[in-house]
C-alpha cells in the first residue's frame, strides 16, 4: 500500500508543471446519484475542472483527452469510468462511486461505495442472526467477501455463501440456502442482484421467515428489513478531502477508504411480520 501511495505522489509531481485544469472528471454516465456525489466533491475540493461523460461518446480517446487537458488529477466517477482509465498513464486517478474499487490495480486512490462488512454484521447480531446467507459473483465481489469473512470470524458468525457467474443461477442457489441461514445479506453485486432476480430474495425471506439486509433503501418497500445506505454527498466530500491531500503532496491513509457516513433505514411492517420488537428496530435506526 505504501508503494502505491508513493507512485501516486510521484505522478502528481510529474504532472505538476503546466496544466490546463486541476482535475479532469471522467463520469460513467449522467445520473442524479453521481451529481449528488460530485456536489460534495466540489464543496470540499473547489478546484478548476472539466467533466467528460463517457456515455455521451461512442469511443472516447481518453489518453488523448488527458494529454490535451494535462490535469493534475483525474476523478473517475463510477465503475465504467474507472475501468476506462486503465489505459491512461502518467496521471494519478482517484475513484468516486465505484463498486469495484477493491478489485482495481494501479495508481488509484479513492473512497469505495461498499459499506464496511462490520456494520452489516453488527446489525445482524442485534437481529439474533448468526448464519448469514450471501449470493455473489467471485469475479465482482471476492475482495469484499474476504473482508466479510474476516469480520464474521471476529464476531463468531458464519457466512453461508453461494457463487453465481450468471444471474440465471441465482434462484437455484437461493433454494440451496433453505433451512441453512438466519438472514440474507444482499451485496451490490450486479450479477447476483438484478431486477430479474430481486423478487426471489424477498420470496425466500417470506417463505423462510428470515430478514433481508440490503444496501439500498429502495429494497425496503419490496420486503427488506433493513438497508444501510451511503450518504452520497458526504461520499463526495470524503473523496474531495482525499484529493486535496494528494495535490498537496500528502499521503492519505488509507488509500482506499470506506464510506464514513451510512444511514440505517428499516421497514417496520416487515419487522412485525418477522416478530422483531419495534423497540429493537427503532434502536437500530437511532444508532
Amino acid at each position: 500500500m505504501r508503494a502505491l501511495l508513493l507512485l501516486i505522489l510521484t505522478l502528481l509531481v510529474t504532472a505538476s508543471g503546466a496544466f490546463a485544469s486541476d482535475i479532469l472528471v471522467v463520469q460513467s454516465l449522467r445520473s442524479p446519484l453521481y451529481d449528488e456525489a460530485l456536489r460534495g466533491l466540489r464543496e470540499s475540493f473547489p478546484a478548476r475542472s472539466r467533466t467528460l461523460v463517457l456515455s455521451d461518446y461512442a469511443d472516447p480517446d481518453l489518453p488523448r483527452v488527458v494529454r490535451e487537458e494535462r490535469p493534475r488529477l483525474i476523478v473517475a466517477v463510477g465503475d465504467t469510468a474507472l475501468s476506462a482509465l486503465r489505459k491512461v498513464r502518467g496521471t494519478p486517478v482517484i475513484s468516486l462511486m465505484a463498486l469495484g474499487l477493491g478489485n482495481h490495480n494501479g495508481p488509484v486512490a479513492g473512497v469505495g461505495l461498499a459499506v464496511k462488512p462490520e456494520q452489516y454484521l453488527l446489525v445482524a447480531k442485534r437481529l439474533r442472526a448468526h448464519r448469514i446467507g450471501i449470493v455473489y459473483n467471485p469475479a465482482r465481489s471476492e475482495w469484499y467477501l474476504k473482508l466479510a469473512r474476516q469480520a464474521a470470524r471476529q464476531h463468531g458468525m458464519e457466512l453461508v455463501t453461494r457463487e453465481v457467474h450468471d444471474p440465471r443461477q441465482t434462484i437455484a442457489q437461493l433454494e440451496s440456502l433453505k433451512g441453512k441461514v438466519d438472514a440474507l445479506w444482499l451485496l451490490p453485486d450486479p450479477t447476483a442482484v438484478t431486477s430479474e432476480t430481486l423478487e426471489a430474495y424477498f420470496l425466500f425471506s417470506q417463505s423462510q421467515a428470515v430478514p433481508v439486509l440490503s444496501f439500498s433503501a429502495a429494497h425496503l418497500k419490496l420486503g427488506a428489513l433493513v438497508a444501510l445506505e451511503v450518504d452520497r454527498f458526504d461520499l463526495g466530500r470524503q473523496t474531495g478531502e482525499m484529493a486535496q491531500q494528494l495535490v498537496q503532496g500528502e499521503v492519505p491513509d488509507p488509500a482506499f477508504a470506506a464510506p464514513r457516513r451510512v444511514t440505517l433505514k428499516a421497514n417496520e411492517a416487515v419487522a412485525k411480520r418477522l416478530n422483531y420488537p419495534l423497540e429493537l428496530i427503532q434502536s437500530l435506526i437511532r444508532k
